[in-house]
């Protein structure tokens, strides 16, 4: 009987990628297989068929002979028909590849130890405001996993060497049979690396790494804020047989300020102003983080009011314009007055009020607000 072509077997056009080859091989594989169709000779015919057809197409070199010479090309390569007792000789493997990537497993390797990368570290660093604005160099300390002088990483003793897991063959895995699933697993004997230590060195302990502290510089950009990282590659913890070294992330918080508030790249400070100035006017000195600067204050000047110093906030670490510093007026009210403040201030409140709305503009048509509400109340 001839064969159907490979291409129409799987159902697939004759571009199709080894994604497309896989996805359509999982959906006839899972129909058709033995183990979900038992005694049923069809099914079992198809299954062949569909791997045959797979594992033809997936071969670069076999594909190219098929696409040319169709199945002359590749009679006699494509597994001996289908190999071993039954026809599935190398059925493991092949589900083994197919399935491999849902259970986090790898496809056959090779030997050698695997290596693995070490972890990344967090270290919180606490700056000033002025620190954070303008930038600096700090130095800081982390305790972190090194490699091993002694034994340089490996773990075994000086004079000898690890040795090649009997478990697994030096893969770091070991692959489970659970029905037609072919399922790896990390080796429960090397736990992953590959092989095991039977003279571990007496520094590590046969770990390859010791605890260690290091002083690292970091250097501080300008106009980081709470929240911002800085990564330093490479400076995490050490890898495992010859892995690389993890890295360390710095962590920005900034510290409470005294005087400003940040909020993004403007800086937010509440300026107390007496009665006296706020009524009749003034100058008053005020802080940034470049020095001091002269703030006018306006005649007649409300609790509340916000005055702006363009450009004296914070350049952003990312980019864009200088912010500015937004300063909020409390005006105070005195305290502990003596009794001839007190007359004076009464003498004072007397002519307001014989000067009616005009020294009050808000009493006004707040008392105002007040008759309107008790009104609609009546009815």
């Amino acid at each position: 009987m001839s064969k159907r072509d490979y291409y129409e077997v799987l159902g697939v056009s004759k571009g199709a990628d080894d994604g497309e080859l896989k996805k359509a091989y999982r959906k006839l594989a899972m129909k058709y297989h033995p183990d979900r169709n038992p005694d049923n000779e069809e099914a079992e015919i198809k299954f062949k068929e569909a791997k045959e057809a797979y594992e033809v197409l997936t071969d670069p070199q076999k594909r190219q002979a098929y696409d040319q010479f169709g199945h002359a090309g590749v009679d006699g390569s494509a597994g001996g028909g289908f190999g071993g007792a039954g026809g599935f000789g190398d059925m493991g493997d092949v589900f083994g590849d197919i399935f491999g990537d849902i259970f986090g497993g790898s496809r056959r390797g090779g030997g050698g130890p695997r290596r693995f990368r070490g972890a990344d570290l967090q270290y919180n660093l606490d700056l000033s405001l002025e620190d954070a604005v303008r930038g600096t160099d700090t130095k800081i300390r982390v305790p972190t996993q090194v490699h091993c002088e002694v034994c340089n990483g490996s773990g075994a003793k000086p004079g000898s060497s690890p040795e090649t897991c009997g478990t697994c063959n030096g893969i770091g895995q070991v692959r489970m049979q659970q029905g037609f699933f072919s399922v790896q697993q990390t080796c429960p004997t090397c736990r992953g690396t590959g092989q095991t230590i039977s003279d571990p060195c007496t520094s590590c302990h046969g770990r390859g790494r010791k605890e260690e502290s290091k002083t690292l510089s970091v250097k501080i950009p300008a106009g980081v804020d709470t929240g911002d990282r800085i990564r330093l590659s490479g400076e995490g913890e050490a890898g495992e047989n010859g892995g690389p070294a993890g890295d360390l992330f710095v962590q920005v918080h900034v510290k409470r300020h005294a005087i400003f508030e940040r909020d993004g790249a403007n800086l937010m400070c509440a300026v107390p102003v007496s009665f006296t100035t706020a009524a009749l006017g003034g100058e008053l000195e005020v802080p940034t983080l470049d020095g001091r600067v002269n703030l006018k204050i306006p005649a007649g000047t409300q609790s509340g009011r916000q005055f702006r110093l363009r450009g004296k906030g914070v350049k952003p670490v990312r980019g864009g314009s200088v912010g500015d510093i937004l300063c909020r007026v409390d005006v105070e009210t005195p305290i502990n007055l003596t009794k001839k403040q007190r007359e004076i201030l009464q003498d004072f409140e007397q002519s307001v009020e014989d000067g009616g709305s005009k020294h009050n503009p808000k009493s006004g048509s707040w008392m105002d607000g007040v008759k309107q509400f008790f009104d609609d109340l009546k009815s």
